[in-house]
């Protein structure tokens, strides 16, 4: 594979790149424990695998910080909106799991120094991994449910682009979301994600729980119908620990 150049990020994000197995996501979490600056995005370009994660560091509780999850979301879907052919849609799930024409694309994770919601973190990660390629030449269209960016027609879509391309619209929502109130968030994020009013199922602490998707509330806490019952899931507890998950 021909020499990737070093990503260009917008001011206020610093990238550190790494190679090989290593995990941006893990990592990012160990250099946030250690205490280093909010703003930097740890990122792996293979060629079959686009992973990065970035360290964060809201002034609210993380109640209202988790909205930092929906964000990254928003700004994928929004960087990639922008790069792809117009016929790629992308959507995100509640959960983290992003949708590329409908079909399982990668993931987003978090994780943060501390999992009380009226408390302030002291950090807090956010990492997305997303695959270009099927795991292997024998498996495209093996299992529908599952895609990767150029299978998804998204061949043109250099990787190094969409990350550049992430961290700035991220950085837009950022400061929208940080100078007015979520409600610009809230639209947009409700706008692309899956399954709204429909059934919906989800492991949640070790149950599975079934209902109807109604949509989240003003923190993205998702609201499930079931019966005649309405639970509240709040987004924090999507928590990893640590990275290590």
């Amino acid at each position: 594979m021909s020499e990737v150049s070093a990503p260009s990020f917008p001011p206020l994000f610093t990238g550190h790149a790494i190679t090989g197995r290593a995990a941006p996501f893990v990592k990012a979490c160990t250099q946030a424990m250690l205490g280093c600056d909010s703003g930097l995005i740890v990122y792996n370009l293979a060629h079959d695998r686009l992973r990065f994660a970035v360290v964060l560091t809201p002034e609210v509780p993380l109640e209202r910080a988790m909205a930092v999850f929906c964000i990254c979301g928003v700004g994928f879907q929004n960087a990639l909106g922008a790069l792809a052919p117009p016929e790629v849609a992308v959507h995100l799930e509640w959960d983290g799991g992003i949708l590329v024409n409908g079909a399982s694309c990668g993931r987003l994770q978090i994780a943060a120094s501390t999992t009380d919601p009226a408390a302030v973190p002291d950090w807090l990660v956010v990492g997305l991994d997303v695959p270009l390629i099927p795991p292997s030449e024998a498996s495209p269209g093996k299992n529908p449910n599952q895609t990767s960016l150029f299978e998804e027609g998204c061949v043109e879509v250099e990787p190094v682009r969409l990350l550049e391309s992430w961290a700035r619209h991220t950085l837009v929502w950022i400061n929208e979301w940080s100078d007015n109130d979520a409600s610009s968030l809230h639209a947009e994020w409700c706008g692309l994600a899956h399954g709204i009013g429909e059934d919906y199922s989800t492991n949640w602490r070790g149950e599975t729980l079934r209902g109807k998707f109604l949509g989240v509330d003003e923190h993205f806490g998702l609201l499930l119908r079931s019966d005649d019952d309405t639970h509240l899931l709040p987004l924090s507890g999507l928590l990893e620990k640590g990275g290590q998950s």
